[in-house]
């Protein structure tokens, strides 16, 4: 009987240069997750497979890198950007088979870029530099966590207020939560508050009543914390 891989090849075509190429995804099988954290991020069992080193695609060619979630389209002049910042400057380097913890870091950086030339939604950049701030925290790296969670908080606040999350798989609620988990991560209880308020009020006409209960146990430990420093 052969045995099953934990990773298989998924063939791609390159939207910059054309070229097809194939790289590694990984089997749900293979996957465990323990539990998550309260901003989302996945903690997988030991000896099992990390999917999100294998997220992004990236070109061997030409360095162009996305995500099954970046759109067909291009706006007028992000071809000619991508061409310049990336493809021009790039020396064929294969991602395409096992990764390691800092090849993962790698292709995220360079999606994150080649979304941000590309003018890509800023739901789908949030995405790419909150998985990087995961990736991070995993390594222990809190400085490089906090600067990628700063990057997503701000590709998610303008997600929310130019509405380009809709039609996602990322709800509003979803949305809001994030936003204020971001803000109180990084210090900003105001907005983290702010935001909590407003899942909470959703809460009669919401179908994800695990968010709704996410945002009062933030809200309640914010509240704890608060007495506790005496401010």
């Amino acid at each position: 009987m052969t045995q099953i891989e934990p990773l298989y090849d998924k063939k791609y075509t390159c939207a910059m240069c054309e070229n097809s190429f194939t790289t590694k995804k990984v089997r749900s099988r293979f996957v465990k997750v323990l539990n998550f954290d309260t901003d989302f991020a996945p903690l997988y069992a030991d000896g099992y497979e990390n999917p999100n080193f294998y997220y992004t695609n990236v070109c061997p060619d030409c360095g162009y890198s996305f995500t099954d979630d970046f759109s067909s389209y291009f706006p007028p002049g992000a071809k000619q950007a991508i061409q310049e910042k990336i493809c021009n400057q790039w020396v064929p380097h294969d991602y395409g088979a096992e990764r390691t913890s800092q090849d993962a870091l790698n292709t995220f950086k360079l999606a994150a870029y080649s979304s941000m030339l590309k003018k890509e939604k800023h739901i789908v950049t949030a995405g790419l530099y909150i998985r990087l701030a995961w990736l991070f925290r995993s390594t222990e790296n809190l400085d490089q966590e906090l600067r990628f969670l700063k990057l997503a908080l701000k590709e998610y606040t303008e997600s929310y207020s130019t509405g380009d999350y809709k039609g996602t798989q990322v709800s509003e609620l979803r949305l809001m939560y994030l936003i204020g988990e971001l803000s109180r991560r990084l210090g900003n209880s105001q907005d983290a508050v702010r935001f909590f308020s407003k899942v909470i009020e959703k809460q009669r006409q919401s179908v994800e009543p695990q968010i709704i209960q996410l945002a009062k146990d933030r809200w309640q430990e914010m509240r704890e914390d608060k007495v506790v420093s005496g401010s």
